[in-house]
Parts: C-alpha cells; sequence; structure tokens
C-alpha cells in the first residue's frame, strides 16, 4: 500500500485568539482574507492555483451560509471559474478537504490545489454553539438528557477507559496543563497570554467546575473563529516551484503517507463493537497504522512529533495509546514521565493543540498538516521541536465517526 507524494508549497492561519464578530469580520471576508496572506506567504499568485476545495463543518448554522466554494470567485476575480467543492466531516472536515485535493493531484487533474478551512464560532452565545456542535452526534437517538453533548460524549469515553483499566484525573490535567504551556510560544494560540492558578488542575469545582459528567472545564478544547491555508502540489509542479524560488525539490515538505477510517456515528455502538479488542477505537488506530504503511514508517520511533485532536484531554489521552506511543490502556504513563512535553520522547502537540491553540472545527485538520509543515522545515518558531523531520497527525470527527491521519515529512 503505498501514496503518491503530494508537496506542500505553504499557507497560513489566522490568530486564533480574534473573535471576527466583534471585529465586524463575516465568514467570507475572514476566508479572502486568510487565502490572499496564504497566497502571500507560499509566494504564489492567485492564478496558480487550478482547484479549490473548502473544509467546514456547520456555516449554515453558525453564519447562515452554505455554498462555501463561491467565496474563491468573491476573494480575486481571478479565481472566478476555479473548480471547488466543500467538504464535512465534523471535526475532520478540513482533513477530508486535503484528502479531496490530494486524489486530484495524484490523479493528475490538476497541478495545485489550495485547501482553505475554516469556522466561525464565537458570533453565538455558548450554549448555542454546543447545539450546533452536536450535529456531529446521533441526534434523536444518544445525549438527548445532555445540557452539552460533547463533553458528555468524552465523559462516557473516560468512563469506558475507568472501566477497562482505570484513570487517574490527575494524568488528563497534566494533558491539559503541557498544551496551554505549549500555546505560551504560539503567536497565533486562543490562550496564549491566560493565565492559570494551581488549582484549575485539579477536581477543584470552583477553580474548574463540572461541564457535564466527568469533564471539567479545563477539560476542554476552545470554541474559536479561525481559518487555516495550505497549497499542495504534485511532484511535477512542485519542482517547478522549487527551480522558480531557487530551493531543493527535497527541502519541500511533503505527505507521503494517509489514513481515513469511518465508524458507525452512534458512541455506543463503537464502544459496544470494540469490547473484545485492545483498542476502545480501533478504526483510530486503523487509520494510524494505514498512514505509517503508505509512508514507510514502522512505528512510533520513527516519527520526531505528533499534532493530534485533544478536543477534549481524554482524547489526547485515548490518542497516546492508540498512536502506539505506549500499550492499550497504558497513556498514564507518558504523561508520568515526561514522553508527550517538548523535549520528551516524542511530543504532542507543540502548536498547543485544540486545547491550547484553539479549535475552529473546519480548520483543525488542515492547520494540522501546516504546522507539520513547519515542524520539518524548521520554520515553527518558539514552538520548535528540534531537528524534526517527520509528523504525524490525527484529526477525529465526532466520537471518532471520521479519523484521518496523515504523515508528513521531507526528504532533506
Amino acid at each position: 500500500m503505498t501514496t503518491k507524494h503530494v508537496y506542500i508549497l505553504g499557507g497560513t492561519q489566522t490568530d486564533f485568539s480574534k473573535n471576527w464578530a466583534r471585529e465586524n469580520l463575516d465568514i467570507e471576508q475572514a476566508f479572502s482574507e486568510t487565502l490572499h496572506s496564504g497566497l502571500e506567504s507560499a509566494k504564489l499568485d492567485a492564478s496558480d492555483i487550478e482547484t479549490g476545495h473548502v473544509g467546514n463543518f456547520v456555516a449554515e448554522l453558525f453564519a447562515g451560509q452554505g455554498l462555501l466554494g463561491g467565496f474563491f470567485g468573491m476573494a480575486d476575480t481571478t479565481l472566478d471559474g476555479l473548480p471547488t467543492a466543500r467538504h464535512e466531516a465534523a471535526c475532520a472536515s478540513g482533513s477530508i478537504a486535503i484528502l479531496a485535493a490530494m486524489s486530484e493531484i495524484e490523479a493528475g487533474r490538476y497541478g495545485l490545489a489550495c485547501v482553505l478551512g475554516l469556522e466561525q464560532m464565537r458570533n453565538v452565545p455558548g450554549h448555542v454553539a454546543a447545539d450546533y456542535l452536536g450535529a456531529a452526534a446521533w441526534r434523536g437517538h444518544e445525549y438527548q438528557d445532555a445540557k452539552y453533548i460533547w463533553p458528555r460524549s468524552f465523559s462516557d469515553l473516560a468512563e469506558e477507559y475507568e472501566r477497562r483499566y482505570g484513570l487517574n484525573y490527575d494524568h488528563l490535567m497534566r494533558i491539559s496543563e503541557i498544551n496551554f504551556d505549549n500555546a505560551k510560544r504560539n503567536p497565533n494560540a486562543q490562550t496564549r497570554n491566560w493565565t492559570f492558578t494551581p488549582d484549575n488542575f485539579t477536581a477543584d469545582d470552583d477553580a474548574n467546575p463540572v461541564i457535564e459528567g466527568r469533564t471539567r472545564k479545563m477539560d476542554c478544547g476552545q470554541v474559536t473563529d479561525g481559518a487555516a491555508v495550505v497549497f499542495l502540489a504534485s511532484e511535477a509542479r512542485a519542482k517547478r516551484y522549487a527551480d522558480e524560488h531557487g530551493v531543493a525539490l527535497e527541502s519541500l515538505p511533503r505527505i507521503t503517507g494517509w489514513g481515513h477510517r469511518s465508524a458507525p456515528i452512534s458512541y455506543q455502538r463503537k464502544v459496544e463493537a470494540s469490547a473484545n479488542d485492545d483498542y476502545v477505537f480501533p478504526q483510530v488506530r486503523r487509520a494510524v497504522l494505514d498512514a505509517r504503511q503508505r509512508s514507510g514508517v514502522n512505528s512510533i520511533d520513527d516519527l520526531d512529533l505528533v499534532e493530534t485532536h485533544d478536543c477534549f484531554a481524554m482524547t489526547e489521552y485515548m490518542a497516546v495509546d492508540h498512536l502506539g506511543i505506549t500499550a492499550p490502556g497504558e497513556a498514564w504513563k507518558a504523561v508520568e514521565d515526561g514522553s508527550i512535553e517538548m523535549g520528551g520522547r516524542i511530543p504532542v502537540n507543540p502548536s498547543g493543540g485544540l486545547i491550547g491553540l484553539g479549535h475552529p472545527v473546519g480548520a483543525t485538520g488542515v492547520r494540522m498538516v501546516l504546522d507539520a509543515a513547519k515542524q520539518v522545515t524548521n520554520t515553527a518558531g518558539d514552538y520548535q521541536v528540534e531537528s524534526a523531520n517527520r509528523v504525524q497527525t490525527l484529526n477525529i470527527g465526532g466520537s471518532t465517526t471520521t479519523t484521518v491521519s496523515f504523515i508528513v515529512e521531507t526528504a532533506a
């Protein structure tokens, strides 16, 4: 199982701390600003783009807007006539958009694709946003008694880990603390200027109140307005780009492997199906291994870092064992021994992740690949992992209903 290499020519992300509505910025304006900023950063012209893909979950609900591919032609008259598409897979929407663009490049239809993920989420009250995001759950069948669906879902995951392996809340809080610490190094992080006390990372009901079930405030990823864009190219188009800019093709980041698996939308159906499996979410594990097999990566030890989905601390705890950083149920060991910290054996979320950096749902998968590209080209700034050459991303939609993983590396 192999894949053609798709190159990443550059991109950018917005400042995830911004509230677009307060700045009188609508979703089309945010799209346009991100696209033009990305083109400038990548040293490309709008006329270089041959196909456009948008990752977005629920703009119809938050912004009353669909048909987001039409924003390309609004952003630049050069792009009037560009073939475009919009892709939805809840929190994995951006990764699905990347997969679609890769497919077109691999098929030889186009040489250079633009993938832009975005979500506006802070223009409505929190309880309304939570209800909108619940569209990725099995509505009308699960969590009908929950005020906040996703905190409840991942509270149930914590209960499942407690039942199968045992679970110490201190380990979840250490994951959150690491991500918030990493975010302080990231100039685009939503929480980079936030301050905390030690009590915030405990089960103190005042400093860290319960949101739903076992999920507390500091377990949660952020509600974020944000966008990210990457430009993908075939090897031939990337070679031309490299020649034009006086750089070696081998120095450009490339996607060498991908994994994509889906599971039933029902959380309960997933957990029941895995009752006798080593992993709570076997399709997540399969996506991880598929990406590695396609890229020729043998194990976690062949990676330099991971950008993973931490919509909740419990999600990252699950990801740690599903990625193979530890054996199933033993993620606590990687927390306790510092393996996942900056400077550790396999740093996880140097960017700050969804907890520290922020989680504009449709942008997250694109942002992960962008951060991976930064890491392997030594351009991540203060959150750079030393000598990083190969990164794995893990992006999850819903209760692992959709899982996508990429391997990003350089040949240099």
